[in-house]
């Protein structure tokens, strides 16, 4: 694979508590997508946050990777539905950390029995790249389930 490289512009206007944010994506896909202190701690009121923006880069990579991983293994997926929750916690000595990332994954895949889909799960985690960074300081938790189609 080439080196990706991809931006995003971000403004931010006040103080932490009051202040608000604009995150825009450099290649035109998303743009000013609002985000203050308050849609971080659960007042999302239509904004996004880093956490949220974070899920949505580590699902679209894991899902990315294990399509690639059933595709190989000649059972490319028909529907792949992942839902992804960035946890974020105090802790000691140390300030506020993402301490996990928590994956769900439902799939529909023909032709592969659960114990092979299991096994493609886990080489698509270990292959995903925001996987890894996430593991570089917090925890990684990957349930999938395998649907018949």
């Amino acid at each position: 694979m080439p080196r990706i490289e991809r931006s995003a512009a971000i403004s931010w206007e006040g103080n932490v508590a009051r202040g608000v944010g604009l995150v825009s994506g450099d290649t035109g896909s998303f743009a000013e997508l609002p985000f203050s202190l308050p849609s971080r701690l659960n007042a999302e009121n239509g904004k996004t946050s880093p956490e949220e923006l974070l899920a949505a880069a580590h699902g679209g990579c894991l899902a990315m990777s294990l399509a690639s991983e059933l595709t190989q293994a000649g059972s490319p997926p028909e529907r792949l539905d992942v839902h992804v929750r960035i946890v974020m916690d105090e802790v000691p000595g140390q300030g506020h950390l993402v301490v996990g990332s928590e994956v769900e994954i439902a799939a529909r895949v023909d032709g592969v029995e659960q114990d092979r889909f299991d096994a493609l799960v886990a080489e698509a985690d270990a292959s995903c790249p925001f996987s890894h960074l996430i593991r570089a300081t917090a925890s990684v938790t990957v349930r999938a389930r395998l649907n018949a189609t």
